[in-house]
């Protein structure tokens, strides 16, 4: 198995298990969520509680949730929502500290391409959910998660350059 970590904070972001496309010159790796229940779930057997003495729900302790796959496996941490000027701030701040930690062929490439990943990132900025790794540095890579139109799960977007590929 494959596990994605960011480049900065060695936060666990993604595994192999959750397909991704590449977008936008391959600065972007667009991944499909799912909304799946977690914890107890009650089962019913057909049993008549009321006609054998029971309560309806007795002994029930139902624990089920309903959350995202991708938030849930990785434990991302959501955070309140960027105005323009604010998230303009967090990327120019973001640039600097990823950029010396990618190689040198790839920090050529980054600089070349990742404007046009962010002006698509902004086209969306009003429908994102911004996330971070568990560790909520302030200097993490940041994921990015929406929900195209008619769709019921959602879609996370991941910054590539910024994940590095670690064998399980």
């Amino acid at each position: 198995m494959l596990v994605y970590q960011d480049l900065i904070t060695g936060d666990e972001l993604l595994s192999d298990s959750f397909p991704y496309k590449e977008i936008e010159n391959g600065m972007l790796w667009e991944v499909e969520g799912k909304w799946v229940v977690t914890g107890t779930i009650e089962v019913n057997i057909g049993a008549n509680p009321s006609a054998e003495g029971g309560e309806d729900d007795e002994g029930v302790d139902d624990q089920a949730v309903k959350v995202v796959d991708i938030v849930d496996t990785f434990r991302l941490q959501e955070q309140p929502p960027f105005d323009k000027k604010q998230f303009v701030a967090f990327i120019k701040r973001y640039i600097k500290n990823l950029t010396p930690k990618l190689e040198p062929e790839k920090q050529e490439v980054f600089k070349k391409n990742f404007e046009g990943a962010m002006k698509y990132i902004m086209s969306k900025l009003s429908d994102l959910q911004f996330f971070v790794g568990e560790s909520m540095h302030d200097d993490g890579t940041m994921v990015f998660a929406y929900y195209k139109e008619g769709a019921t799960n959602p879609t996370f977007l991941y910054i590539a350059y910024a994940l590095k590929e670690v064998k399980c």
